[in-house]
Parts: structure tokens; sequence; C-alpha cells
């Protein structure tokens, strides 16, 4: 089931753990942009006339790799499952959507991967022409898009990097440092990470088995590196972490 099968629902908000439920102006207004995007409040401000608000619950799909990218999403609360279906029928999981991310910004014509909520989702949805046309209006606005893309390209190639010639235990720390940072930037506790994503999901992500995550998170756990608590992991000796994931 995808967007197109989804009810718009009234205003709520929901919160990847320590989010705030909402938040205001200073003027009592309630915001549909999400706060934890990059972008400055007056371009917020710009782009809400255009959002509409939708709602998932958990393992519905925002969208389906290959279907016309009609629109573009800015994350609200929640988190999503970014992946490719391989023609072999394989799984590659290309990343994660946390509050503050927009998806679809690359502008072609059809979704590249496919977006499902780990958790129950609030986007605002932004039809891809009238966003294509603010955007073109607005230098400002563009420039932050681009910067915005511009990290998103930097995570793919970080990524790329991951898969590359590393051992799991380095994978995972990476992994682990990096989601840290995102959750960090959304004010989120940088010790204590939740993970909505299952172990399945680590493990198409960084080309493992869910065998060799399993068995690497339980090691890191014995090591006193991290320890593993209910919904995540706390991590507790961040000097090795950050040596295991150095480029």
């Amino acid at each position: 089931m995808s967007l197109h099968s989804l009810q718009v629902r009234p205003t709520t908000y929901l919160s990847l753990t320590a989010v705030p439920a909402h938040r205001g102006d200073g003027l009592g207004k309630v915001r549909l942009v999400s706060l934890s995007t990059d972008l400055p409040l007056a371009e917020r401000d710009t782009l809400e006339p255009l959002s509409r608000r939708v709602s998932l619950d958990q393992k519905q799909t925002l969208y389906v790799q290959d279907e016309p990218a009609d629109s573009v999403f800015n994350v609200i609360s929640g988190a999503l499952r970014l992946y490719r279906i391989l023609p072999d029928g394989r799984r590659q999981v290309t990343g994660f959507a946390f509050p503050g991310d927009f998806l679809g910004l690359s502008m072609l014509d059809r979704y590249m991967v496919s977006a499902d909520a780990l958790a129950p989702v609030i986007a605002c949805r932004f039809e891809r022409l009238a966003f294509r046309n603010l955007v073109c209006r607005q230098p400002g606005l563009m420039m932050h898009l681009h910067e915005i893309t511009g990290q998103e390209l930097s995570r793919a190639k970080d990524m790329m990097m991951l898969l590359g010639r590393r051992t799991a235990e380095e994978k995972i720390a990476t992994f682990l440092v990096g989601l840290q940072a995102r959750y960090a930037r959304i004010g989120l506790s940088s010790v204590t990470l939740e993970l909505p994503m299952g172990r399945l999901d680590i493990a198409d992500h960084l080309g493992l088995t869910i065998e060799t995550v399993s068995r690497t998170l339980s090691r890191l756990d014995r090591d006193g590196c991290i320890l593993i608590v209910p919904g995540g992991v706390r991590l507790i000796d961040q000097i090795r972490l950050d040596r295991m994931s150095a480029h």
C-alpha cells in the first residue's frame, strides 16, 4: 500500500522518541514543515502553503520504487526504510530517513527506491511541479536544498566506502556513529540510540548477513563497547567506536 491509498489525517504529531510533540513559532502557529530540517524559518514559511500532511502506520509504504515521482516529502516524525529491489530479487537497503529529511529532491521522473515506515510516520507532501516552481523563484531556498542534496550525496559516498574492504565490526561501528551524528542534529540522545530498524534491515544496509550483525553487536556488547538495551543500544566506549569507524 503506497501513499496514494492513504488518508490525509488531522494535524497530529508523532515522534521518534524525544522529538517534541509539537512546537509553535511564538504566535501559537503549529508548523507543518519539520522543525528538524536545516531550512531557515523563513523558507519553511514559504513552503508551508504548498504542504499537505500525510500519516503512515508502521509498515505502510510512502512510495514505491519505479512509480512516477510526483511528490516531494519532508519527514516530520518517525523513521522510514529506503530500499531497492535488485534485478535478481535481492533487497538493498540504501538508507533510513528521520525527522527533517527531504525525500524525492532528485527530481527524477521515477522514484529510485521504495520508502516504508519503520514506525508511525508523519510527513509533509508537496506536489512536485508546484514545489519545483517555487524553488525556481526562491534562490535562497534553492541554495539550501542543494546543500541538503549534497549531504545526501555525501552519505551515499560514505556508504560506498562502508561496503568496501571493512570488517563487520568496522561496518557496525560506522553505522552506529553515523546514526549518533544524525540523531544529535535533531536533538535526540547521542548516547543511547533508538534502533527502529531491525537487524535484517541493518544487514541489508551494510552488506552483511543477519547472523553476522547479531554476532557483532553481541561481541561489541561483551567487550564493553556498547550496551544493548530494549529498542536500541547505548554507546559506552566512544573512543573505540570512533577509531573503528574512522575512514
